[in-house]
């Protein structure tokens, strides 16, 4: 996931909702509320060689992680900076509110901000699939699950993977304990000491439990409910940015498109500049896991994907609506892939 931090509250925000279906929903109208308020609107980009932006944990964030070590967006004036966001639901409302002007994030989370108003689009692609649900030994089968405690994360797409799932196979998420987690180090220790018995997470965790687990069992990589290269996340941004700081997002996603083709071509390099840095994991674990889930920049052929994974979300009672295709704007994106022609063409992960 992208940011698999957790689910607790913001320390700027009071008297939320901890209750599974409403929190996430009542921390993005807070947050909105906030944001809607005098003299915050637009103020991370006021420097307009300068982008900030939330990171989170996964291998959908490699690009954006190269492309801030490397600065790969140098070249065209933008200085890309992280902001450290402890909880995923400060990294959420940081966007919000506009403490950053863009965000690597779950599609589901994004949804959750466009439904409560938040000022927000989608602007180009962050990780495809790597996403896995596995079990303790002897789970291996959806009935076996029932009554059992499942560690995830609230309105993530690692809640949604499960709920789909279960859905498929006949089995009620109601059924299920849910244990929401701090962290994917919480959840992964957690899942060893079994203190969990299942869980959906994201690479190189996935990997790293099915290595170190005897016996565990690997219940779905999300392929088998929604086909090859589904989406995980997306990079959002501030809508307001795109009519005032169109070049900087421009290089940015450029940035990020050097640093695909770099992690396509280059692995090893890649590998040692972020194993250590932006990944606690050993170098077999993230060079597995890099296969498992590629970050793609050029997403633009699964916009009916995010847009359906909606209904899920709905059934769960996280949004009232689903949102139009007005939620995702793929013009800047396009603009980069036809200035830089020579570049798209080399990346081997990319819309049809």
């Amino acid at each position: 996931m992208c940011a698999r931090y957790g689910c607790t509250t913001p320390l700027h925000l009071t008297s939320i909702d901890f209750s599974r279906r409403s929190f996430m929903r009542t921390a993005a109208a807070s947050a909105l509320t906030i944001a809607i308020g005098p003299g915050l609107a637009g103020m991370a980009h006021a420097a307009d060689g300068m982008i900030k932006s939330t990171h989170g944990t996964g291998f959908c964030n490699l690009n954006i992680f190269l492309a801030h070590a490397l600065q790969t967006a140098k070249e065209d004036g933008l200085d890309l900076q992280f902001v450290n966001t402890p909880t995923f639901a400060e990294q959420v409302t940081f966007l919000a509110m506009g403490q950053v002007d863009v965000g690597l994030m779950p599609y589901t989370s994004f949804i959750a901000l466009f439904d409560a108003g938040a000022p927000v689009k989608v602007v180009a692609g962050g990780g495809v699939e790597g996403c896995v649900i596995v079990s303790r030994p002897g789970l291996d089968s959806p009935e076996k699950l029932k009554g059992k405690t499942l560690g995830t994360f609230q309105l993530d797409t690692l809640e949604v993977m499960p709920y789909d799932w279960l859905k498929k196979h006949g089995v009620a998420f109601k059924d299920v304990k849910v244990r929401y987690m701090g962290s994917t180090p919480e959840a992964v220790e957690a899942f060893k000491a079994g203190a969990i018995d299942w869980t959906c997470t994201i690479e190189p965790y996935g990997t790293a439990l099915l290595n170190d687990v005897k016996g565990a069992h690997k219940l779905s990589d999300g392929t088998d409910i929604y086909g090859r290269g589904y989406t995980d996340c997306v990079l959002a941004c501030r809508s307001e940015l795109i009519k005032q700081n169109p070049a900087g997002l421009k290089a940015l996603i450029k940035g990020m498109m050097k640093a695909q083709l770099m992690a396509e071509t280059r692995q090893d390099d890649v590998l040692s500049k972020v194993v250590g840095t932006y990944y606690k994991t050993s170098t077999e674990n993230a060079r597995l896991a890099m296969s498992k889930q590629p970050a793609v920049v050029d997403a633009r052929d699964q916009t009916r994907f995010i847009l359906e994974r909606t209904d899920s979300l709905v059934e769960m009672g996280y949004i009232k609506k689903k949102p139009g295709r007005d939620a995702i704007d793929w013009t800047l994106l396009e603009q980069v892939i036809a200035e830089n022609k020579d570049l798209h063409a080399q990346l081997k992960h990319k819309a049809a």
